[in-house]
């Protein structure tokens, strides 16, 4: 069966978020990433435009969201049970079937590469579709959410790094990868980068290096700042894709947005922090930032991508502390 996997920009009916909830996790970055999280919820369901569904791992994490949200509308706490909030990866993506009918297309998920396998997490995107009453497809091979990005015309980013990683799927080739995704997903045309962000547990996840944000439109980073560490792999990534073509044929425009430049992580290393990873609402683009200036600039290029959204930034410092950002613990549920 063909499926279509919307473009993000696309209307949703509801915008899936995890929060927070295990403390043996987040350790003393638990409460800010809690009040991070908090503060994208809020903006979701503000300016966002956006019914969110804001799924909780435990009995405290329930608790400590209520209190946080109390008496905000559009917001729905959905109690739930997952390894941590990565509900891009751990989720499914929504589809439409032929019909137009909405589905959940489920994966497996092995903890990227094994690195994180935690209970509850390989359950989450059966809990997901169950919650949101619509009928799970389940495939057989492991696949993340924030290892593809969609054009909703059957266009599909990723890098090779990730998805022919052999930790995912042993033996698999880019033909293997390519035909997988179309059975999947629809994809009609596999549009490959190289490699990802340093220290990126998810071995190269493109929402964190490419993003869709319009037709024949794709955004990557620039480097900011002498040190940045990723300077090469962002201009990798922008030469191949301005020597593609979409699905319908169509030389892609690149658009290059300024990056964070080097965020520590707590080894002092540099950490996996992208302005890629911005999320679009139906009514709002929420970015994370790590630092004002390259935050301030990527605000204003964003800008000139989205003229009909607000732009919004918000700290995303303390949700970076696990790995990841606003896009990979979210997962639109789309109209």
């Amino acid at each position: 069966m063909n499926f279509t996997v919307p473009a993000e920009w696309a209307p949703h009916r509801a915008m899936w978020l995890g929060f927070p909830s295990h403390a043996e996790l987040w350790e003393e970055d638990l409460a800010p990433a809690q009040a991070e999280v908090a503060a994208l919820a809020r903006a979701l369901a503000g300016p966002g435009g956006e019914h969110v569904k804001l799924m909780t791992g435990s009995s405290e994490g329930e608790a400590d969201a209520r209190a946080l949200l109390h008496g905000v509308d559009g917001i729905e706490i959905v109690p739930g049970a997952f390894g941590d909030i990565w509900l891009r990866d751990t989720g499914p993506i929504f589809a439409k079937d032929p019909d137009g009918a909405l589905v959940a297309l489920g994966f497996r998920f092995n903890g990227w590469g094994g690195k994180y396998e935690l209970e509850h997490d390989d359950t989450v995107a059966a809990q997901i579709s169950e919650a949101a009453g619509v009928r799970l497809v389940p495939h057989d091979f492991i696949l993340e959410g924030g290892a593809v990005d969609h054009d909703g015309e059957g266009s599909v980013l990723t890098t090779g790094q990730c998805l022919l990683n052999p930790n995912r799927n042993p033996g698999w080739t880019d033909a293997k990868a390519q035909a997988a995704l179309a059975d999947a997903l629809g994809a009609t045309k596999v549009m490959w980068l190289g490699d990802g962000l340093q220290n990126d547990h998810t071995d190269g996840h493109v929402d964190n290096l490419a993003r869709f944000v319009g037709p024949a439109t794709v955004a990557c980073p620039m480097g900011f700042g002498r040190n940045d560490p990723n300077t090469k792999a962002y201009d990798d990534a922008a030469r191949r894709l301005g020597g593609l073509t979409d699905a319908a044929g169509r030389k892609l425009t690149v658009a290059r947005i300024p990056s964070p430049g080097w965020i520590d992580n707590a080894e002092g290393k540099a950490a996996p922090a992208s302005h890629m990873n911005f999320l679009i609402a139906n009514t709002a683009v929420i970015v994370p930032i790590y630092a004002e200036e390259p935050g301030r600039f990527a605000i204003q290029a964003l800008e000139h991508l989205f003229p009909g959204r607000q732009v919004i930034g918000l700290p995303s410092s303390a949700v970076l502390t696990g790995g990841g950002s606003f896009h990979c613990i979210t997962q639109q549920e789309p109209a």
